[in-house]
């Protein structure tokens, strides 16, 4: 889920930026700081939205640089375990996809696409369903559920997501729609 978040930190603008308006400063160092990154109480970083608040700069005998008391917006995605999310297929490979949500892939792996058996179909990389024919291709919008989390502070790039689709409700879009189509006419039949 994503949150807009109210947040305090000291600022350091550099001794070569102290010319230039120190809103503009202080709102670069922030995004350059803080965009990207993962805490794991608070998430996946998007964006710094806004500085509300700059305190009295202190400055640090042997530091040309001035440390300011900030308040900040920033908006963070913030997973967690079972929650229901929704990504974009960016890649398809003969052991899953990968599906972005966003500031951050997940894994869908092939065991947890459906019930069944996958073929990787290479030439046109996507997923085809044996039985009913349905695919899996890059650009296609999921709704799936968060079955695996590690998020890494350090290495963001190192964190693993993985998600399922086996449960009623979930899979692509378009899977989805079909289903709720076939059980309204079987209503209207009865």
């Amino acid at each position: 889920m994503y949150y807009k978040l109210k947040l305090n930190d000291k600022v350091r603008v550099p001794p070569e930026r102290m010319g230039e308006d120190l809103n503009t400063v202080i709102l670069d160092v922030l995004q350059e700081q803080f965009e990207g990154s993962v805490d794991k109480e608070m998430g996946i970083f998007i964006a710094v939205t806004g500085v509300d608040r700059v305190g009295d700069g202190e400055i640090i005998y042997s530091d040309g640089g001035v440390y300011y008391d900030v308040d900040f917006e920033a908006v963070t995605l913030r997973l967690s375990l079972q929650e229901v999310i929704e990504g974009v297929v960016v890649e398809t490979t003969s052991f899953g996809a990968f599906i972005s949500l966003g500031p951050i892939d997940a894994m869908l792996h092939m065991s947890q696409i459906t019930d069944e058996y996958i073929d990787y179909d290479e030439k046109n990389s996507r997923l085809v369903c044996k039985d009913t024919g349905r695919t899996l291709a890059v650009g296609d919008t999921v709704r799936a559920r968060v079955v695996a989390l590690s998020l890494n502070e350090r290495e963001p790039r190192e964190s693993k997501i993985g998600l399922t689709m086996r449960q009623p409700g979930l899979g692509t879009l378009a899977w989805i729609e079909d289903e709720r189509n076939r059980e309204q006419a079987e209503k209207e039949r009865k």
